[in-house]
């Protein structure tokens, strides 16, 4: 099992990089609040808002907007765990996820590879994944490997399977995807059954968890709104990860688009949590600015980073789990 080192405990050889006090965080935390009772978020799936408003919650179903009140939420993240264990192949690449400790992944999802024998820029296909996925096999450094590219060259509409596919059968850690939507999720827990040897096996240690993203500004979407439900009704995680661009679909400041990203993250813990109390929830960003003069997210940038130094920090202050983007 891997136990990587701390980061902002109060001792030698760890970092911390705190860009809000507590008071800063209680602020964007009550903004946070207001936003979801007053505004409220889109919610596109007819379950979802039934769970919504099963909770408690204002639906309108024509406009399918949904106001949370603040004590829903609160109680939603009380109820979320602040420590996951996510379980690998080999249970040496067990990693923990939880207060202060720091992990590595690669980025994803590249949409162009250069061919390693011809030097050819092209289109990946699934043996690149299936490789992609070896060689952050063979990286110490990296703990969980997030699907690194995606094959283009099979039917789209089940893309999924095959990512899932070629990564199973190429890594021994845990393993982080996109599963597409509900239908694909649920087979890709059938696949990840198969590999662990049965349900009840998988279910004890999930081999994979999902990445879902809202829809920037304050939008849960109809896929993702499944991938949510479907994660938490099959114990797997759910990495609910906000990816706004300040100056674009969030506000330019880095409170305001805070406000918004933790809008949107806090709109999906809540989900998960409605939908099964307890069920495992990463928050999750890959928030940064919008270069202005490209209209293009500038991922890897200084805003980037101090965007999601705050994200870390507010994950903090809710007890989550985090998963930030960087360089």
């Amino acid at each position: 099992m891997r136990r990587n080192p701390q980061a902002g405990r109060r001792r030698f050889g760890a970092l911390s990089l705190d860009v809000f006090t507590e008071d800063d965080l209680v602020d964007i935390h009550e903004a946070t609040l207001e936003v979801l009772a007053e505004t409220g978020v889109f919610v596109e799936d007819r379950e979802a808002r039934a769970l919504f408003r099963g909770a408690g919650c204002e639906v309108d179903e024509e406009r399918r907007i949904v106001r949370v009140p603040p004590y829903v939420v609160e109680a939603a993240v009380r109820s979320a765990p602040s420590t996951l264990v996510l379980a690998a192949r080999d249970p040496a690449n067990d990693f923990v996820m939880g207060p202060g400790r720091v992990g590595f992944t690669n980025f994803g999802e590249g949409i162009k590879i250069v061919d390693v024998e011809t030097g050819e820029v092209r289109e990946p296909t699934k043996k690149d994944v299936g490789e992609s996925a070896r060689v952050v096999d063979a990286l110490p450094e990296v703990d969980v490997y997030e699907r690194a590219i995606g094959a283009h060259e099979v039917p789209q509409e089940v893309v999924q399977l095959h990512n899932a596919e070629a990564a199973f059968t190429n890594t021994s850690k845990h393993i982080f995807m996109g599963p597409g939507n509900g239908e694909l999720l649920r087979r890709i827990v059938d696949m990840g059954a198969a590999v662990a040897g049965g349900m009840a096996a998988f279910l004890r240690r999930p081999l994979i968890s999902f990445i879902t993203c809202p829809v920037s500004p304050l939008k849960l979407v109809q896929d993702t709104c499944e991938i949510i439900m479907g994660a938490a009704r099959t114990g797997t995680a759910v990495n609910v990860l906000s990816m706004a661009m300040a100056g674009g679909s969030s506000p330019v400041t880095l409170a305001g688009t805070l406000v918004t990203h933790n809008a949107e993250v806090l709109a999906g813990v809540t989900l998960s949590q409605l939908t099964k109390e307890g069920a495992p929830v990463i928050y999750g960003s890959s928030t940064t600015a919008m270069d202005l003069r490209l209209a293009a997210a500038s991922v890897g940038s200084p805003e980037c980073a101090l965007i999601n130094a705050g994200v870390a920090c507010l994950a903090r202050f809710y007890l989550l789990p985090s998963w930030v983007a960087g360089a």
